[in-house]
Order: C-alpha cells, then structure tokens, then sequence
C-alpha cells in the first residue's frame, strides 16, 4: 500500500470532512501506556479471553495456544482442523460461546482448501482444557463457509462476534475476487448474521430472498478485519481499502458499502475507483484513510482503566505500525489519535477489568497487555 498524492479523491475527502487525518501522532516513547509482554507467537492473528483470564490465541499456520497470563506459560488446545496457510490465511478468529461457562463450545474461523482454491469457514467444538496447560477441540462442527473459493490466498477476513441477542457475526472477506462483494448469490464481501448453529438469523433484510440471502445483513465489503458493538448496541466495522480508502463503517441493516464500485482509493494498477460521494444511494464510511493504516482489529472501548478513551474506536493497524484513536460523536467519526508501536500490529481485545490486550503480527509476534501509565 503506498501514499496518493492530493488526488480528486483526497481533495473530496477534505471538503466533505471525513478523511481522518490525525491531531496527535506520538512516536513510541510516548506511549500513554505501560506494554507489559506476556508472550510470544508465531503469526499470532486472535485473541479470546476463557472465565478464569487464560487467553487463547491463534497462531496463522493452524495453532491454538493457551496462555496463562500469570505465569506466561503456554500450551496447546489439539484438534483444530487442517486449515489452508498462505498468503493471508490460516487460522483467524476465535470467539466463545456466549454461554460458554455452561457448554464448553468455542468458534473458529480459518481459511479451508476447496476445489479452485481456498475460502472461509467457521466451525464450532467442546474446548476441553486439561492440568497441564493445555487442551483439545472436539466433536468439531463446519457452520458456515465461504459460498466460493479462490487461489492467491487474499483477503479471507472472517472476524466473529456475538452479539447482544446472542447471534454470531461473521465479517466475510471477498477473498480478492471483487465483484461478489456485490452479488446477493454470494456471501463474499458481507456482514453476516447467523444463530449460533450456522442457520440464518430470522429478520435478516434479504430473508425472502434465497438461502444465501437469508446470511446476509450488509454488502460491499472488501476485507473487514475488524467488528465491535458501542455502548448503544451499534456495530462498527474497519476494513482494508485498495491503495488508499481503509474504512471506518457504522453498519445499518441491508446497507451497501460500495465495494467495488466505490471507493476512497484506487486499484493497485492505478485504475481509479469513483468516490463515495458520486452515489448517493450507498453508505459512505464515517472515517477514511488516505495513506492507509492497513487496520487488522477493531474494539469500541467500554472500560474504565482509560477513562478518556470511554466509547472511542481503538484500531491496531500493520502498515502503520500503530494503534489509531478514533473518537465517535453521534454518527461520526474522527482520528484523534495515533500511537506508534514499532512494529505491525494483528488483533486487539478489551478485558474485563478495561486493559486493553493486542498483538503483534509476525514470526515472533508478542502478546501485550496495555495498562496507563
């Protein structure tokens, strides 16, 4: 991804108000925050939080780790399945059950091997942890997939989310193919809203319209890397734009986000994308970035160890190598803040207690908790 000049596209943005230029960049000794490292990773991509404040992360090439942050030790949870390891997939996103405490069950999202390539998928399974700091998967179960595949290994996304009426967000990626994000017979390039089972959310804005228009709650997405719900039970999305055009998306039931007819970037060949602003009649993102962040993680924070950040978008981003601050007022959105970290940083969780937990992408990628200074 590389920096535009001041393009029709730049120069729309700053009349309209929504590119997010930032009003504080702090380099790393300015951090507002004590990083304390708990450990390291290969290719760490998630992170979930068990009852009694293990983690679980997951590593890209098929690994899932337990980590006990009190004595920085980790193990190994068995049984994930065979997951497709290139480019940008392997194993993703892992989420609790909402009732976890009572049944055990954990999600996954990880790219599979099909015929033609590669897609997404999701499945579910008991997590039986044992007393040597480890574990193992069982009685696996594929929930949903990705309705195509494709080579090259791009853009799988696949993020997961409970929400509060207990359904399971899936933010699919259009795994580099494009024109899908649009197609209402694929569930590329969308936002999706299942049961907790894989079966389609009853109310969803397309349910009479076919199986896999039942899935689908929002279109237009290209690589939505991020999910959270604000305190007013809203859902924020952040997701990879061309070269230039990172999103920042309030998603609204049966709403197109554009892509990839619109965009605040342009393709990688150069070709020009037309702006937001030229159709009225598709969603424009609150926030935007031209340079990108390259955002891989999304929270609205909800805590009180950073009082000031209360309701704010925290993004980690690779590119940047930085956390970015948004602030969010009403409908909108704007970067107030951009925290160097000095390295490319993957995903981020809040916990219980307001610490903010991300890490960093990479061979050798660390578990960090966040903590003010």
């Amino acid at each position: 991804m590389m920096h535009l000049g001041l393009s029709v596209t730049y120069a729309l943005a700053l009349v309209a108000g929504a590119l997010a230029v930032p009003s504080q960049q702090l380099d790393t000794r300015q951090q507002p925050f004590t990083s304390t490292a708990i450990t390291d990773h290969a290719e760490p991509w998630a992170i979930a939080f068990l009852p009694d404040n293990r983690v679980l992360v997951t590593e890209r090439r098929g690994n899932l780790r337990l980590v006990d942050p009190a004595t920085k030790s980790k193990g190994t949870i068995t049984g994930v399945p065979t997951v497709a390891y290139g480019g940008q997939g392997g194993l993703h996103d892992v989420a609790l059950h909402p009732e976890y405490a009572e049944n055990s069950i954990v999600y996954i999202s990880y790219a599979e091997s099909g015929a033609g390539g590669a897609g997404g998928a999701v499945a579910r399974a008991k997590l039986t942890l044992d007393t040597n700091g480890g574990g193992a998967l069982s009685g696996l179960e594929v929930i949903w997939r990705h309705s195509q595949t494709a080579s090259g290994g791009l853009q799988f996304a696949c993020r997961l989310l409970f929400g509060p009426d207990g359904a399971l967000w899936i933010s699919s990626g259009e795994i580099n193919q494009m024109t899908p994000a649009q197609s209402m017979t694929s569930n590329l390039g969308k936002m999706i809203k299942l049961y907790e089972n894989g079966t389609a959310f009853a109310g969803n804005p397309f349910a009479s319209q076919g199986t896999v228009q039942a899935q689908i709650w929002s279109l237009g997405h290209r690589n939505p890397l991020g999910i959270d719900w604000d305190a007013e039970g809203r859902l924020w999305e952040v997701e990879m734009g061309p070269m230039g055009g990172d999103e920042l998306n309030l998603i609204q039931s049966g709403a197109n986000y554009g892509w990839p007819v619109v965009s605040e970037g342009r393709h990688y060949d150069g070709r020009t994308i037309p702006a937001h602003s030229t159709r009225p009649d598709i969603a424009p993102p609150k926030a935007f970035w031209v340079p990108v962040i390259s955002p891989a993680g999304l929270i609205i924070y909800k805590g009180d160890l950073f009082s000031s950040w209360k309701g704010n978008a925290i993004i980690t981003g690779l590119s940047s190598q930085s956390i970015v601050r948004v602030t969010i007022t009403g409908d909108t959105a704007k970067e107030a803040q951009r925290i160097s970290m000095g390295k490319r940083m993957r995903g981020i969780r809040e916990d219980k207690d307001g610490a903010i937990w991300v890490i960093e992408d990479g061979p050798t990628g660390r578990l960090l908790k966040l903590t003010p200074n």
